[in-house]
C-alpha cells in the first residue's frame, strides 16, 4: 500500500511524494527531510551509516532490494527538492551490476505494464526507449524484450549521461559484447552534464518518430520520465512500462 504524503520543511511546501506504506518509507523520509531543514550537505550517508555503505560495494547473497528501494525514494526525493543526487545513483547502478539484481530478482516480461489504455490494441512494429543508466542490466534487457519481441538495433534508443558513461560503459559494453554488441549498435547518445539530460534526449527521439500503431517499450525506473511518455503517446500506441 502506498501513501501520499506532503513535504512540508520549515513551514515551507515543497510538494508531495508517494511513499509505501513502512516503517522504513517513513524512516528515509524523515532522514532526508530533517537534514534538508537543517541545512546539511546532502548526500546518500543520510540514510546510510558507513559499515552499510561499505558493505554494499560487494556482492550480498539476495542481493539488496530493500536498500535499492531506500535509494530510489532518496533520488525521488532530491528531484523534489532539487539537491544533487549522483552519489545515490552511482551507488545504485553498482549496487546493481555487483549483485546482478534485475537479472535474479527482477522479471522484465512479467512486469511490463500496459499504461495508456486498458486493454491493448492490434499494433505492429516495436521500439524500445532504455534508460540505461536507471535500469542497466544487459541480460534481462536481451532476454527479456529485445530477444522476446525481436527489437531490431534501428528501434532501440539508448541515452547516458557522461558521469555514468565513465563508471559503467567499460562494464556494459563487455556485457553488450556477449550478444555481439556494443552501445553504438544502437541509436546511442552520449548527453552532455545536467540534470535529466539523458531523459530529454529519450523524449525528444520519441517525439520526433511520430510514432503511431506501434508497441512501445520504456525501461526506466524513473517516475517522472514515465510521465511524461505517457503524456504524449499517441492513443492508438500501446506504451508500455516497468513497474516494480
Amino acid at each position: 500500500m502506498r501513501i501520499m504524503q506532503k513535504i512540508i520543511i520549515n513551514q515551507k511546501f515543497y510538494g508531495s511524494i508517494e511513499l509505501e506504506n513502512s516503517e522504513e518509507a517513513a524512516r528515509v523520509f524523515s532522514r532526508v527531510k530533517n537534514a534538508f531543514g537543517a541545512g546539511k550537505r546532502m548526500e546518500i550517508g543520510i540514510i546510510f551509516p558507513p559499515y552499510k555503505l561499505k558493505a554494499l560495494e560487494s556482492y550480498q547473497k539476495g542481493g539488496a532490494r530493500e536498500e535499492l528501494a531506500d535509494i530510489e525514494l532518496y533520488i525521488e526525493l532530491g528531484r523534489i527538492l532539487k539537491f544533487d543526487t549522483s552519489d545515490a545513483l552511482k551507488l545504485k547502478n553498482k549496487i546493481e551490476l555487483t549483485n546482478d539484481i534485475a537479472h535474479n530478482h527482477y522479471n522484465i516480461s512479467k512486469r511490463l505494464t500496459l499504461i495508456n489504455k486498458q486493454k491493448a490494441t492490434q499494433n505492429e512494429g516495436h521500439y524500445l526507449f532504455w534508460d540505461i543508466e536507471n535500469f542497466s542490466n544487459i541480460g534481462s534487457m536481451f532476454n527479456d524484450v529485445i530477444e522476446k519481441f525481436t527489437i531490431p538495433d534501428n528501434r532501440i534508443y539508448v541515452a547516458a549521461n557522461p558521469d555514468s558513461l565513465y563508471l559503467f560503459k567499460s562494464t556494459w559494453e563487455a556485457d553488450l559484447y556477449d550478444y555481439k554488441k556494443t552501445l553504438n549498435s544502437f541509436n546511442f547518445t552520449k548527453c552532455n552534464h545536467g540534470k535529466n539530460v539523458a531523459d530529454d534526449v529519450l523524449l525528444g527521439s520519441f517525439l520526433g518518430l511520430s510514432l503511431k500503431n506501434t508497441n512501445v517499450y520504456l525501461m526506466t525506473f524513473d517516475r517522472e520520465l514515465k510521465e511524461r511518455f505517457s503524456a504524449v503517446t499517441d492513443p492508438s500506441n500501446n506504451l508500455y512500462i516497468l513497474e516494480k
